[in-house]
């Protein structure tokens, strides 16, 4: 699954417009404790998250993931996003929650982290 099509399957706003959409999903994530996605995140990773700040960007970039997706229709800082498009992640809000976006990527085939 690409992030453009994890966008339509969600209903989700890209953030960072046109940046990242054809990257393709490996399997999903949902965490909030930066170092344990430090730790854990891996290449082409749609991870969930309610983190917003800069440093969710960095370590999205750091583990090479497809995207961010932020449930709840949250918003991200223009700070965070304008380093997004930078270096190339793309940022999704959803109106879902984290439980449902997870649902719906696991009942498209999306496997959760190895």
């Amino acid at each position: 699954m690409k992030v453009s099509e994890l966008k339509t399957l969600i209903g989700a706003e890209s953030l960072t417009p046109g940046v990242g959409e054809d990257r393709e999903i490996t399997c999903g994530y949902t965490c909030d404790l930066l170092s344990w996605v430090m730790a854990h995140g891996d290449e082409g990773m749609a991870w969930v998250t309610v983190q917003t700040h800069l440093n969710v960007i960095a370590v999205a970039v750091l583990s090479d993931m497809a995207c961010v997706i932020l449930p709840e229709g949250i918003r991200m800082e223009t700070e965070s996003l304008d380093k997004a498009v930078s270096e190339g992640m793309a940022v999704l809000t959803s109106p879902l929650t984290a439980f449902e976006i997870c649902g719906k990527l696991a009942a498209q085939g999306v496997p959760p982290k190895a």
